[in-house]
């Protein structure tokens, strides 16, 4: 549509607003809001909130890296900003420590972990699924009561949890640790959401067509289709299991996870603390690694439910 024409029809100002516009297309794809470089201010913000994210696990490294003494005496600031050999001293110790076998505690909490990931994707999607697709009385109300659970404090719940982890004989025991979260509100949440959006009905109506079972549409398709939602989920849980403490620290007595290692190298009656922050720092490094190999998918993840959403 010809400028003179839109002036003739619409006036001035819009043929004016039409020129722009078509400058702007002639002068490339680079105005366009996708191809735009961030400024000096996102590089900024996003430089503070990485130090500020980074600096607790630095300041483990270099406390790990000084002697009692010197921590002592560097009240109000680090004792070093530099790693030193004294962190590869304490990580023997940590390794050599004969309280407790540091490679046994790895053991359980990837065990504990990769199981109640692996159960909670399974189970928060089949929820999902049939939350977002399936019409049946009272999924609202169930949904509801479901998500609702999430406001009530894990702390409530402890003493009923542990009379009913001993009537079970598993005091000590990691199906302590892995059967009471085997499945999450949050996941059930969060898997319901997803496949709102990412699961079509024509997809599951032409495979009932077609004579599938519903577990089958599950599957074959609901399943595929919340892979990166539920990628996603498997992250978020494996970390939240890993850190997990408080609840270990009820059940388990002889048996460790990576978080109760840390406990475990305080002395009676005295405390290494450079010995405690490299403890820290080995139970934050399989975290990070997660991080680096799987943290394309959790952005990808993130931001394709969000545009979803």
């Amino acid at each position: 549509m010809s400028t003179a024409y839109i002036e003739n029809t619409a006036g001035r100002g819009a043929a004016k607003y039409a020129r722009k516009r078509a400058a702007r297309g002639k002068s490339g794809a680079s105005h366009h809001p996708s191809n735009r470089r961030p400024g000096w201010v996102t590089y900024v913000i996003l430089a503070a909130v990485f130090v500020v994210s980074v600096f607790p696990l630095y300041a483990a490294a270099m406390y790990g890296s000084s002697s009692t003494t010197e921590i002592a005496r560097s009240v109000g600031t680090l004792p070093t900003w530099l790693p030193t050999l004294t962190l590869l001293e304490n990580f023997g110790q940590v390794f050599a420590a004969e309280q407790f076998s540091i490679w046994v505690a790895f053991g359980n909490s990837l065990l504990v972990a990769v199981s109640v990931s692996a159960s909670t994707v399974f189970f928060a999607t089949l929820a999902g699924f049939t939350f977002s697709k399936l019409r049946f009385r009272g999924r609202q109300v169930l949904y509801f009561a479901v998500i609702g659970t999430m406001v009530i404090p894990a702390q409530i719940g402890t003493i009923p949890m542990f009379v009913m982890m001993n009537e079970f004989g598993w005091i000590d025991s990691l199906l302590a640790l892995t059967v009471p979260g085997l499945i999450g509100a949050f996941g059930v949440f969060w898997m319901t959401q997803y496949l709102k959006e990412a699961l079509p009905f024509e997809l599951i109506e032409a495979a009932r067509v077609d004579g599938a079972s519903m577990f089958r549409i599950f599957w074959s398709i609901a399943l595929p289709a919340a892979r990166p939602g539920a990628a996603t989920l498997a992250l978020f849980t494996f970390i939240g299991s890993w850190n997990s403490f408080f609840w270990p620290s009820v059940v388990m007595r002889s048996q460790l996870t990576m978080p109760l290692v840390v406990p475990q190298l305080r002395g009676a009656f005295t405390s290494d603390t450079g010995l405690v922050m490299a403890g820290v720092f080995l139970v934050a490094v399989p975290l990070l690694l997660v991080l680096v190999v799987a943290g394309k998918q959790l952005v990808a993840g993130v931001m394709e439910g969000a545009v979803k959403g």
